[in-house]
Formats: C-alpha cells, sequence, structure tokens
C-alpha cells in the first residue's frame, strides 16, 4: 500500500514538472516569437529608464535596468508556466500548440493539372 502511494506521488510531480517544463519553454518561445514587437517596446523604455538612471547612477545604470527587465521577463514566463501548471491546462490540451504533439501532417499528393485526363489511363 506504501509503495503504491508512493509510486503514484512520483508519478504526480513528475507529470507536474513536465508539464511546468514544457509551458516554460512554450511561453519562452511565444515571447521571442511572437512577442518580438513587445521585445522592441521594452528595449526602447529600457534604454530610456538607462539615459534617466544615468545621471543619478553613472557606474550601475545599464547594469540595474537590464538585470531589472531580464529578471522581470524570467519572473512572468515562470509565473504564468505555474498558473498553467497548477490550473490543469496540459500543453497536449492546447488545439493551438500542435507543433508540441509530435504529430506530423502529411501532406496531400501533388494534384497536376492534366491528371484528371490522364490518370486514369495508367491504370
Amino acid at each position: 500500500m506504501v509503495l503504491a502511494q508512493r509510486q503514484s506521488w512520483e508519478k504526480t510531480y513528475f507529470t507536474l514538472a513536465k508539464s511546468f517544463l514544457i509551458w516554460s519553454f512554450t511561453l519562452t518561445v511565444c515571447l521571442l516569437v511572437v512577442g518580438f514587437p513587445l521585445v522592441v517596446v521594452m528595449a526602447t523604455l529600457g534604454v530610456l529608464c538607462t539615459i534617466i538612471l544615468q545621471s543619478v547612477l553613472p557606474v550601475s545604470a545599464v547594469l540595474i535596468v537590464s538585470g531589472g527587465m531580464l529578471g522581470a521577463n524570467v519572473l512572468a514566463v515562470l509565473v504564468g508556466a505555474a498558473i498553467l501548471t497548477f490550473k490543469g491546462i496540459h500543453p497536449e490540451d492546447v488545439s493551438w500548440l500542435h507543433w508540441l504533439h509530435g504529430k506530423t501532417n502529411h501532406p496531400q499528393p501533388a494534384t497536376y493539372a492534366a491528371c484528371p485526363l490522364t490518370c486514369n489511363l495508367a491504370r
């Protein structure tokens, strides 16, 4: 009985960890690819914040702003992945993440313009 409970807990934790890691990867890819305009806006705001902060902290303004922005992005991805994981939303259940499922869509064979006239002759 104890062994069965232990294996059940291990399976649950493994499933949660796997789901969290997949969500982290997916959200990171979405932030980099789809969120490129957001990254451009954040970089612009970061440069402006660095210029403003340069008058107060001349040595470490760039380090503080870039570290803060990088930390905010990592925190947003990890918190988003944690929320999706603990809500029980699995990446396999999401229809627009078909590239995560590992199933390939086989393309339809090519149909040429002359095929309706000549394809039946070969048979």
